[in-house]
């Protein structure tokens, strides 16, 4: 089969490799649809935590099952999934008390282990989600939605609350679509304006704010009527903006921490003692989450064939990964087909 290796930073490898064996409680999964991810693309540059080369990128994953134990009832042959890919230890304190997406011994799929960038993989029966009544496309969108729906149900966000989304690339809009769902009035905050356009017309958020053109602050200010926001969620991944987001938040606030930099995030401990501010990180998702969003799919909450704005095949994806990278191809989600 073939397998796209990152071999080391900028380069790719295509490789012919030996179609894997499934051991006990694994099934084999032919790989039919991988959604690129900005750690995908991270990874490709050298700038993503917890990485190492040679490695299969690839955890936004969709396929169908090619081959599985007969003692595995709830699967068959021909059952298309998607899956979460975060393989957990289930014994450390995060596992015992249901937090597997932050286990100690964590590994995700095309991050501390090989991903799914090939034409086949064995995955463990329990992390697969049957995904028989939804599109390939469709199922693979799961994963990178699901972070945020996540990050929205660590929030605890109320009916009518203000909510600001720092960052309009593909996690922040599911942050925002989420925020939405819940019932929030959402700020979408970049300073890409094409960006911000679609954050209007694809997660229908309340109000866009450009700060490299207004004073961000004032514009909040303005729209909550000087109360300011009671949740906000950085998901920029970017040192400057992680560490000034906490103006934004109102007193008795919630900051909320989606995006990761390989940096120390500080910011004046009187001003975050003043408004007593609660700060959260989010990391991954749960199958709960990865449940909630498929429902929110089937029922057309969420529109997926929007949200995926380019395709490629397996074969051409060498060639075109580079220029999907970059800012000016106006990339919110790039799926790969097999």
């Amino acid at each position: 089969m073939k397998s796209l290796v990152c071999e080391k930073p900028n380069q790719f490898v295509m490789n012919d490799v030996k179609k894997p064996s499934i051991k006990e409680g694994e099934a084999l999964i032919r790989i039919r649809r991988v959604g690129i991810c900005g750690t995908d693309f991270h990874a490709y540059r050298g700038r993503q935590p917890y990485f190492s080369y040679p490695r299969v990128l690839g955890h936004e994953l969709a396929g169908e099952i090619v081959e599985i134990q007969t003692n595995q009832k709830n699967y068959v042959i021909g059952d298309q999934v998607t899956i979460i890919p975060y393989l957990e230890c289930g014994v450390c304190i995060a596992c015992r008390n249901g937090k597997p997406n932050c286990c100690t011994e964590l590994e995700v799929l095309g991050v501390h282990t090989d991903g799914g960038m090939q034409e086949y993989m064995t995955i463990p029966v329990s992390h697969l989600m049957k995904t028989n009544d939804i599109t390939l496309e469709q199922a693979a969108t799961v994963e990178c939605l699901s972070i945020g729906a996540h990050a929205v149900r660590r929030a605890d966000i109320k009916p009518s609350e203000f909510v600001a989304v720092i960052g309009a690339g593909p996690i922040g809009l599911g942050v925002m679509k989420f925020a939405k769902l819940a019932g929030a009035k959402v700020i979408a905050i970049d300073v890409n304006e094409k960006r911000l356009d679609f954050c209007k017309n694809w997660a229908d958020v309340d109000y866009v704010i450009d700060p490299s053109s207004s004073n961000a602050i004032e514009e909040i200010k303005k729209i909550t009527n000087g109360d300011f926001v009671n949740v906000v969620f950085d998901v920029t991944g970017n040192v400057n903006s992680m560490n000034n987001a906490y103006k934004y938040a109102a007193n008795g606030g919630r900051l909320v921490f989606v995006g990761l930099v390989q940096a120390d995030i500080s910011f004046p401990d009187p001003e975050f003692h003043r408004k007593e501010l609660t700060l959260l990180s989010s990391r991954n998702a749960t199958r709960q989450d990865f449940e909630y969003v498929i429902q929110t799919i089937k029922q057309g909450q969420v529109n997926t064939n929007s949200f995926i704005t380019s395709k490629t095949s397996f074969e051409e994806i060498i060639g075109e990964f580079e220029t999907l990278s970059k800012p000016e191809s106006n990339t919110i989600k790039a799926m790969i087909t097999f």
